[in-house]
Parts: C-alpha cells; structure tokens; sequence
C-alpha cells in the first residue's frame, strides 16, 4: 500500500465524521454497529430526513448534496477507505454538521440503519455489474435490502452513463410496479425542465463532465420503493456496454 494511501487512512482514523466497519470487521468489538437506530440522535443531533449516496467515490455528490439541502442529513458510503477521505475532509474543513460518511460493504447496509430510517438513496454512476445480477445496485436483491431501512414513500434515484444498466433498471422498476417520479435517457437533453429533474441536474461528478464531453447521454431514473408480493428479477436481453467506461474493462461488442 502506498504511502499517500496510508497518510489519508490514518488521517481519516482523526475524522469524525466517518465511521468504518468493512464485512470482514463486524465481529469486532469497535465495530460501530450502535449506529443503527441512532444516527438521528448520536450523530446528526437533530431528527432531518437522512439521503444515502451508495458508492459514492470521493464523495462530491454527498457533499454537493448537503450543501444544496441543508435541511437534510446525507451519508456517503463506500467501501474504499482512500477514496472517502476527500470528502470526509472537505466537509471536515468546511464545518458541515449535515455530512458523515460510511466505509462498508452496500449489502450490509441493514446492520447500519434501522427500519425506516432512511428517506431517500441516491445511486451515482454504479459499475452495471453486466455478468451478474445480484452485484447491481438497483437488482432486486438490493431493493430487498433498501426496503428494510427506507421509510414509507422512499425514494430511490439512479444516474449512470450505462445504456445496460439503465435499460435493466426501468425493466425491473416496470416488473414490479414501481412508482416512476422521472425517467430520461438525456438527462441534459429536451424534455427535462421539471422540477423532477432539476436535482439531479443541479451536480455533476468528476467523471460525469468526462463523459458528457465524450458525447454520452447521462440516464437518470427515480422512483418509489414499495415492497410488491414476490420480487420479479429481469429475464430480457440487454445489450452489453461497447464502450470503456472509467474504472471499468472493456466489453467488446461482439463479445456480449
């Protein structure tokens, strides 16, 4: 491990904003599973609603979003240590008590928040997870999953660059008769003035102004999260991503 890296984990070790416990540390005796239940009271000190950004990277798009809405309490979470440091710190510098961050695996977010505790999840920019279902963030096997911390009329918002994972996402909000709040494939295209939209317009990622630049369409899907009889896993075709995205191996469009 780097040098650099090893400055930032010890210096994040001093923020307190930032609680960390990977799947292999819950048995740990500091492992901060009070905090479910208690982030409201222990942490937040006050009783705002509570917004997720899961794998949130540097965590920009937290910090941007607690910034817009100071009347709201927001929580990165990310299971890179290295990359949470940049926004734990920025938020750190500039005094921001609405902002905390999470270092730990998204499917055991039910060991860190307690029914109902949740009122709304952002999901920025996610790998598609185009071999395996039940590793993308909008499967039904993370809905399982958000449902048992979102409270009532939670609201789950989706931004990605991946025509794969977009095309997935509205097949399985679709299945499952789900309430769409706002579905584009050009987020920054015709036909997006609404007030629907206009958060999601209002932050771009790092990365985000990298793919506009390189002429991509940003897709954006939001939607209400409500537990129907039996969850119904897409079985369609999709095509696969012919692009290289950031972060990510290639797929070869004729290797699909």
């Amino acid at each position: 491990m780097g040098k650099n890296k090893l400055k930032k984990f010890r210096e994040m070790e001093t923020f307190q904003n930032v609680y960390q416990c990977a799947m292999r540390e819950l048995d740990n005796p500091d492992a901060p599973v009070w905090l479910k239940g208690n982030w409201h009271d222990k942490v937040f000190h006050n009783s705002n609603p509570i917004v997720l950004e899961l794998g949130c990277g540097h965590g920009e798009y937290t910090v941007g979003l607690a910034r817009r809405r100071p009347d709201c309490n927001f929580i990165g979470i990310d299971i890179k240590g290295a990359r949470i440091w940049a926004g734990a710190k920025q938020a750190v510098e500039d005094g921001m008590q609405n902002v905390a961050f999470l270092r730990t695996n998204i499917e055991l977010l039910p060991r860190f928040f307690d029914k109902d505790e949740v009122s709304e999840i952002w999901i920025t920019f996610p790998d598609p997870q185009m071999k395996k279902a039940t590793k993308r963030l909008t499967s039904t096997f993370f809905m399982e999953r958000y449902r048992q911390l979102l409270a009532p009329g939670g609201q789950i918002r989706l931004k990605t660059d991946s025509p794969f994972l977009y095309t997935y996402t509205r097949e399985m909000v679709r299945l499952n008769a789900l309430p769409v709040l706002a579905d584009t494939e050009d987020l920054y295209g015709p036909g997006t003035d609404g007030a629907a939209y206009e958060e999601a317009k209002a932050l771009q990622t790092h990365y985000e102004h990298q793919w506009l630049d390189r002429g991509m369409n940003i897709k954006y899907l939001a939607w209400e999260l409500r537990v129907p009889e039996a969850w119904q896993e897409p079985e369609i075709e999709i095509e696969k991503d012919s692009y290289r995205s950031y972060g990510r191996n290639y797929v070869s469009p004729t290797n699909h």
